[in-house]
């Protein structure tokens, strides 16, 4: 049986070429580490390590090398983020799309003292100000209060792939003087990103989603003031100012701590010159084809009352960034669970069921707490895959 893998919104796959080989290399050929050894192989690793920083810091629009700061996830750098930020009393808004990776951090805060307002999105995931107001305004200024700090959000669903009015929402946080965070676990890779232009102060992302490395590594860029405001999460050894036992004033050693994942930076290493060569435009177009492809393929089981389709329609224009190639649907008349399992097991087709880790977006969606099963689509995928996706979902939908 032909595995067909949509389920890119978790993890990529396939990685590019030359990523695996990254990682192996790294392992036979190198396997020391850095900041620690006085040697050649140790002076070539932290070269590679400072190159993907400006790879990242490039990628990214950043301004500097050093604000690129390495953890094992998304998560980890939402966490460090936040939970270095934060004190009792603050209060942030997070948009009601939001993944567990900024809920569950939030909701052990919010026993300290913090205080958080979801700011609320329609029923396809729009923020609603956005979607009903012709003005610049994202969301109500009622929505700040005096103790107001930050902003949160996602970039983009991974439930129904809706994209966040990012730029806007800088602009809006700029002007009131609050803090904006932005987890771009479902766009980094995908969608450009500028960090100065969108006025963002940290960017979470993960490495082995969009940006095509593998797991166990990802990270976050932040600007100085932040940096300054921050308080480690994690301490210990950065074979840097070894003389104190203090932390260390410079970035990027201050939220480094321990020893880096060094296969997994070679892995990325690797992956984002492939995006570089390839461009995240043409990547992206594929993606957005696939999706309406597939949509296509399947509306016509929403009009006979077998599914519903969930999120928005594409837009027309290829690169106006309304969504991205994440499906989600419900079947009306078969568990979810059990289409998700015979998708695989007869067909070789592989999603995801279930919630997603986002509640918060499910009752925003109205697939709460049943879930949805979730084709999500990358840059190996093919029409012929989408169209034998289509088909089988078909076949057991009737």
């Amino acid at each position: 049986m032909t595995r067909i893998y949509l389920d890119n919104a978790a993890t990529s796959f396939p990685k590019p070429p030359g990523v695996a080989e990254a990682v192996y290399d790294y392992m036979t050929s190198y396997g020391c580490s850095i900041n620690r050894g006085c040697y050649s192989t140790a002076y070539h690793i932290e070269e590679m390590v400072y190159e993907t920083r400006l790879l990242l810091c490039r990628f990214f629009g950043g301004n500097d090398p050093a604000e690129v700061v390495f953890t094992k996830n998304v998560t980890e750098s939402l966490n460090i983020l936040m939970k270095g930020l934060l004190k009792p009393g603050d209060h942030v808004l997070v948009s009601s799309m939001e993944h567990n990776a900024v809920m569950r951090p939030l909701r052990q805060l919010e026993k300290t003292g913090v205080s958080f307002t979801r700011i609320p999105c329609d029923h396809n995931g729009r923020l609603q100000a956005s979607s009903a107001m012709p003005t610049d305004d994202v969301f109500p200024e009622s929505l700040i209060r005096s103790n107001t700090r930050a902003v949160i959000m996602t970039h983009a669903s991974n439930v129904c792939g809706t994209v966040l009015p990012i730029e806007k929402t800088g602009r809006f946080c700029k002007e009131h003087g609050l803090i904006f965070i932005v987890d771009t676990a479902q766009t980094a890779g995908i969608l450009d990103i500028d960090i100065e232009k969108m006025c963002i102060d940290a960017l979470a992302f993960t490495g082995h989603k969009g940006l095509l490395g593998p797991q166990g590594i990802g990270g976050f860029i932040l600007n100085r003031r932040l940096a300054e405001q921050l308080e480690p999460l994690l301490s210990g050894g950065t074979g840097s100012v070894s003389h104190t036992e203090e932390l260390p004033r410079t970035m990027p050693d201050r939220f480094e701590a321990g020893t880096p994942n060094l296969p997994g930076i070679a892995g990325l290493n690797s992956s984002l010159k492939w995006l570089k060569e390839r461009g995240t435009a043409s990547l992206y177009e594929h993606e957005l084809l696939l999706t309406r492809h597939f949509l296509d393929a399947i509306r016509p089981l929403e009009d006979q009352g077998l599914l519903r389709i969930i999120g928005i329609e594409p837009v027309k224009q290829l690169f106006l960034p309304d969504r991205v190639g994440v499906v989600s649907v419900q079947t009306l008349k078969h568990d979810l669970s059990e289409i998700a399992y015979q998708l695989d097991s007869q067909y070789g087709i592989q999603t995801r069921v279930g919630l997603h880790c986002a509640p918060s977006a499910h009752k925003t969606l109205g697939t709460y707490p049943t879930g949805t099963i979730r084709f999500s689509f990358g840059w190996a995928n093919t029409f012929d895959e989408c169209d034998a996706a289509a088909q089988a979902l078909a076949e057991l939908c009737n």
